[in-house]
């Protein structure tokens, strides 16, 4: 397997577990909400509810986003050679290496570190068309690409 599906496989994984956790929250404040139904009525309760409710709308713009990360993951395509910066782009410089995806952060594949960024990050933005031997500068710090596949 080369870098680019390992790196892949690690973002899908880090996506995955993120969601099962935010659906297992979700699952116990739907379970929540139907015992505080069934208990006393009053201030207490009402205030109790409206917080679950809040919680629950939370959980649920978090599962929204992870679905959005999801689908821009899925474009990604592991087994294509690039290149230049692009979206499953991985970029190898002078002071990091980047896997332009999605943002997971650390990532090691075959004893390595990457950063695994989305498009929309600042670094993100600055590696895009970028090709072999191109400098970037970010934070103050200049750096040369080395290596895109």
């Amino acid at each position: 397997m080369n870098v680019k599906e390992l790196l892949y496989k690690a973002c899908l994984e880090i996506v995955n577990n993120r969601q099962k956790t935010v659906q297992e929250s979700f699952a116990r404040i739907q379970e929540a909400m139907l015992s505080e139904t069934k208990s006393s009525a009053g201030d207490k309760h009402e205030t109790g509810r409206a917080m679950l409710q809040l919680e629950r709308e939370k959980l649920g713009n978090q599962l929204a986003e992870i679905q959005k990360v999801k689908e821009i993951l899925h474009k990604v395509d592991a087994a294509a050679t690039v290149s230049q910066g692009c979206l499953g782009s991985v970029i190898y410089t002078s002071q990091a290496n980047y896997f332009i995806s999605v943002s997971v952060g650390e990532i090691t594949a075959n004893n390595e570190k990457f950063y695994a960024i989305a498009t929309n990050t600042p670094i993100g933005k600055l590696l895009l068309g970028k090709k072999v031997d191109d400098i970037i500068t970010f934070r103050n710090q200049s750096f040369v690409i080395e290596k895109i596949s």
